[in-house]
């Protein structure tokens, strides 16, 4: 069911079909194969125009035609549609990361980057943490934290050093530590707090709505500078929380690990 905000015809335009091509293929949806002067009487286009539409959907899958002497259009039924939809974009998605990764990237720049939307959010995490080569901290609200678990859980499976913050109890294969006033925090906390040191060598800090479904406020920096103190003290508030021993998390100190960021900063050890 859709809201007066998302009609089909509005849904079609964000997969990006052109207002004439929403119509069109709403108007055949509801009313059934139809001439091309008929449409172009029902939603009032251009009868040229019209043509051009048909055509155009009919090389996206969205309609078929009559080639009978009275040429008739019918839409396509809405699964085959969106399994064609989501077919070429699976094809062109391919396609367009094979050459973009053939582009050789620009040295870092130390910079902070405004993150936008909750989707920027999980993929800026996900790449750093695939990218991670010796550990990953962090500090993740449930929903975050489901989000980016598998995510987490390959990177352990490597042999990366990943351990981080909780604030409910969960499973996995990496080191959590839920803190004692987790619960507190998380009743308090203005929404889903999203927090990922990669390697001390880039970070991401971000606040998600209590629902999860917009930013209030995130960046991201590749500044070793920035990350090892993000790091250094993530690393801290997760040996404060750990239990049992005697600072059983003492690995996570900068004082004993050197990751990549941290050697980019100060160099390599004497």
């Amino acid at each position: 069911m859709t809201t007066n905000n998302e009609t089909p015809e509005r849904l079609l335009a964000e997969l990006g079909f052109t207002d004439t091509e929403s119509r069109l293929y709403c108007e055949l949806a509801r009313g059934g194969p139809a001439t091309g002067y008929r449409l172009a009487r029902a939603i009032g286009k251009a009868p040229a125009n019209v043509y051009q539409a048909l055509e155009s959907l009919s090389h996206k899958g969205a309609v078929q035609v009559d080639e009978t002497e009275a040429k008739a259009w019918r839409a396509a039924p809405a699964a085959e549609l969106v399994a064609a939809l989501k077919a070429g974009y699976e094809r062109r998605s391919g396609a367009a990361l094979a050459a973009l990764s053939a582009i050789r990237p620009p040295e870092p720049d130390a910079r902070l980057y405004n993150l936008k939307t909750p989707e920027q959010v999980l993929a800026r995490a996900r790449a750093m943490i695939a990218a991670a080569r010796e550990v990953v901290l962090f500090d993740l609200f449930p929903q975050p934290l489901e989000a980016l678990k598998p995510d987490l859980e390959r990177a352990a499976a490597a042999g990366i050093i990943v351990a981080g913050l909780t604030y409910a109890p969960t499973s996995a294969s990496f080191r959590t530590t839920q803190g004692a006033a987790a619960e507190q925090v998380a009743q308090r906390w203005p929404g889903q707090q999203v927090t990922v040191v990669a390697d001390a060598r880039e970070h991401l800090v971000a606040l998600l709505s209590p629902d999860g479904g917009r930013v209030i406020q995130g960046v991201s920096s590749d500044s070793p500078y920035l990350a090892c103190l993000q790091h250094s003290g993530l690393s801290a508030e997760l040996r404060l929380n750990a239990r049992g021993g005697d600072d059983p998390w003492s690995d996570l100190s900068l004082l004993t690990l050197r990751p990549s960021g941290l050697t980019t900063l100060i160099g390599d050890p004497e």
